[in-house]
């Protein structure tokens, strides 16, 4: 099946919204993304992307729906995973899956998006970490560690920004702390967006699929395109004062900018000179950065099981380990 049916067109005519249309990922595409034959597999168990308690939690006058994998009881923190534009939490599965392996999960669907549907009035990433954190308050959850990609990445650092005592570490993925840390044609191209565009590409059928207001699918793309033209900065004194630790992933051919992840790596507490110089690390550092050879923004979401054996031992603080024979 063609990924987007119309893209070949819009191709021709628009080269700045195909790159645009390509970059943002839907929920029917990722899912069908084959994992490499080479990627890492992490440990499982009986917890699953299937195995869920869902329901709707009323925010700020919005009804957030929610999806618990795993037992929120148990003493291991949970991890809150925040889906990229035009996605849901179901489409975070690919992450899900090898994550509730070893700690409960959440996911939740943002404003507009998946099942929550349409939710009035102009979307921002502030407002969406504060929808966040009253879902986890709702579940009972004082703290949580927070995974996201793309718009779920920005969101993730305005949760941490806002409500520290309410993260834990940060996994932020092809996301970003201001709005000119993304390549500017890539913004160009989301300007120029339109619903008609988007006619018969898995982002409309998995939006009409799951949302209780179906026919809402222009309003969301009016809400993608806002949040994308609306400046928004997390300052250095704030990236800096956040205090649970970062870990940065983005493609070497992502939209986000390489001076941008590699900026915020640096703010977090990376590029550490007594480690560099020492050349080995005797305790778990404060930030890490993993860019993913060969791949683009969305090609991230093929790489999810990769990418999990490397989060999973950045979220149990594992020191990296000393090779032998060196000492």
């Amino acid at each position: 099946m063609t990924a987007f049916p119309p893209l070949q067109i819009i191709r021709r005519r628009h080269p700045g919204v195909a790159a645009a249309l390509a970059l943002l990922a839907s929920a029917a595409v990722v899912a069908a993304v084959p994992e490499p034959a080479n990627a890492q597999q992490p440990a499982t168990s009986t917890a699953s992307a299937s195995a869920a308690k869902t329901g709707h939690a009323e925010v700020n006058g919005a009804r957030i729906h929610y999806a618990v994998h795993g037992d929120l009881a148990s003493k291991q923190t949970p991890l809150l995973v925040l889906h990229g534009a035009f996605m849901s939490g179901e489409a975070m599965a690919p992450f899900v899956t090898p994550l509730a392996a070893s700690r409960p999960v959440i996911t939740i669907d943002a404003r507009g998006h998946g099942r929550t549907g349409k939710v009035g009035g102009a979307v921002s990433y502030d407002q969406m970490a504060d929808d966040a954190v009253a879902v986890l308050a709702s579940l009972g959850v004082a703290r949580a560690d927070v995974l996201g990609y793309s718009m779920g990445g920005s969101t993730a650092i305005a949760m941490a920004v806002r409500h520290p005592d309410r993260v834990g570490k940060q996994v932020i993925i092809s996301g970003a702390a201001s709005l000119d840390g993304w390549v500017p044609e890539v913004l160009a191209g989301i300007a120029q967006m339109t619903p008609e565009m988007f006619a018969g590409t898995p982002m409309e059928t998995e939006y009409k699929r799951l949302s209780p207001t179906p026919d809402a699918f222009p309003d969301l793309v009016a809400a993608i395109k806002h949040i994308d033209a609306t400046p928004f900065a997390y300052s250095d004194a704030q990236l800096r004062a956040i205090p649970g630790k970062t870990m940065v992933i983005l493609g070497d051919a992502d939209g986000v900018t390489f001076e941008h992840a590699i900026k915020l790596f640096r703010l977090r507490g990376g590029s550490d000179i007594a480690t560099a110089t020492q050349g080995f690390m005797t305790a778990a550092p404060k930030a890490r950065l993993s860019i993913l050879p060969a791949t683009s923004h969305i090609g991230v979401m093929a790489e999810a099981a990769t990418i999990a054996a490397q989060v999973i031992p950045f979220l149990d603080d594992a020191t990296p380990p000393m090779p032998a024979g060196f000492f």
